[in-house]
């Protein structure tokens, strides 16, 4: 990952985006898979009440979210199937990157940021697809938030 790449993400994207350069090529897989385990469970009432949140259309699997602005942090729950790993690797993923920011930095976060995860050549363009529509809606209910 580029310096300019690293400057552009969040400090928590980051973090990830370095994960994946520098684990062998060989090893990145399991790497994503151990991210969906790190999917933190949904609070109530979205654990109960998943119409709630909002569909991730773009995604292959059932994928929903909602983010939370409080103040001036954001807060990201979403759920997923237990048998779909890589979609819920890639809602971990957002969740450790972007909890605790601001709405603005939130915003901020390029349209590419799950392009620039070092994780294209593992997976689909149609689960990249996923990706960056979950970063799409994270992005477009923290706008309406604000200006709510």
């Amino acid at each position: 990952m580029s310096d300019a790449t690293a400057a552009q993400l969040p400090p928590g994207l980051a973090a990830v985006a370095a994960d994946f350069a520098d684990t062998p090529r060989e090893m990145r897989l399991e790497l994503l898979l151990e991210y969906a385990d790190r999917l933190k469970p949904l609070p109530e009432p979205y654990a109960s009440q998943t119409d709630l949140m909002e569909r991730v259309e773009e995604c292959q699997s059932p994928l929903f979210a909602i983010a939370e602005v409080n103040g001036d942090s954001v807060q990201i729950h979403a759920t997923a199937p237990q048998e779909s790993p890589t979609t819920r690797a890639f809602a971990s993923i957002m969740q450790l990157g972007l909890n605790g920011l601001t709405p603005e930095e939130i915003l901020a976060v390029p349209a590419a940021a799950p392009l620039q995860l070092g994780l294209t050549e593992l997976v689909s363009p149609l689960r990249m697809r996923g990706a960056t529509g979950l970063l799409a809606r994270i992005q477009r209910q923290v706008r309406a938030a604000i200006s709510a």
